[in-house]
């Protein structure tokens, strides 16, 4: 099949964790200036795009290990993504959307981010648009703050909202144990709580933490593990208390470090190595104090035509 006449396009693309999430104060416009790393970890959601009849518009269904409470209309972010590529180059789409989901919904990994940044990376493949990663940073930054990270991938610093990136040197491979929860915590929920538990301090603008920076270029998994940091990790225990017991655990079992990933709740240990690993999601699932538990390993690419 040559590909001019091609009709369908499968993107995969990854879940992300934060390794450091610093978020400055709360501005006027009730955003709050962050600077984040990023690094994208092997737990993929499948997006097939398919061209379809003239005049049935874009349409999507969810399938997958986790599709509870994910939009299948056009308020989903998938849609959304298309849409705005339409309207951007001034053409219809008229294609259905299928999202095989594997990424935890609602929890902190930027699933519905990630499902926007394939959706890009597909309708540029699948319609031929010749754009430049810029390009496509540009309109996943419209839909998201997360959206241009989870198109290129690796290890990267966010500012701004996030959105702004920065390809970070890392180098290593680095084991992550996730302890998913079966419910999910709402982000504005969550930032409305820290700003709660702020109330009346001076919070500095947020930095990008040089010990984690000098962890990742050294490949030092403990140092990294060491330099985790989440200000919005406090939020979500207070949100969801049990959380505390969760990262009790992985602590218990030696995990190198532990973090609350982006609003949670899911909570990523980072482990030296598989066999520590095992030993880790063993002890977490036995506790009782998690819903599920997932294994990935990161950096790896973004979202990619497959």
């Amino acid at each position: 099949m040559s590909k001019t006449n091609r009709n369908s396009v499968t993107v995969r693309v990854p879940a992300k964790v934060n390794l450091q999430l610093a978020v400055g104060p709360r501005e006027a416009d009730g955003f709050h200036n962050l600077v984040t790393v990023f690094q994208a970890i092997s737990i993929y959601d499948d997006v097939t795009i398919t061209k379809s009849a003239p005049g049935n518009g874009i349409t999507i269904s969810i399938i997958g290990d986790h599709t509870h409470g994910v939009p299948a209309d056009a308020t989903n972010l998938a849609v959304k993504a298309a849409q705005l590529i339409a309207d951007d180059y001034d053409f219809v789409i008229d294609a259905h959307i299928e999202v095989n989901k594997s990424i935890p919904v609602a929890g902190g990994m930027a699933g519905g981010s990630a499902d926007a940044a394939a959706v890009i990376v597909g309708v540029n493949e699948l319609y031929e648009l010749e754009m430049s990663r810029e390009e496509m940073h540009e309109f996943g930054s419209q839909l998201g703050s997360d959206v241009p990270f989870m198109i290129s991938g690796g290890t990267a610093i966010g500012q701004g909202r996030g959105d702004q990136l920065t390809a970070a040197l890392s180098r290593g491979t680095y084991h992550w144990v996730l302890a998913l929860s079966t419910v999910g915590l709402s982000t504005p929920a969550v930032y409305q709580e820290c700003d709660r538990l702020r109330a009346g301090l001076d919070i500095a603008a947020p930095q990008t933490s040089d010990a984690l920076m000098q962890s990742l270029l050294a490949a030092d998994s403990k140092a990294v593990g060491q330099a985790l940091h989440n200000d919005l990790q406090s939020a979500a225990c207070s949100l969801r208390p049990a959380l505390t017991l969760v990262l009790d655990v992985g602590e218990e079992y030696g995990a190198l470090g532990s973090i609350v990933s982006g609003s949670g709740p899911t909570v990523a240990f980072l482990v030296a190595d598989e066999d520590q690993g095992l030993d880790l999601a063993v002890a977490l699932t036995s506790s009782g104090v998690v819903g599920s538990v997932a294994r990935a390993y990161g950096p790896v690419h973004g979202a990619k035509v497959i």
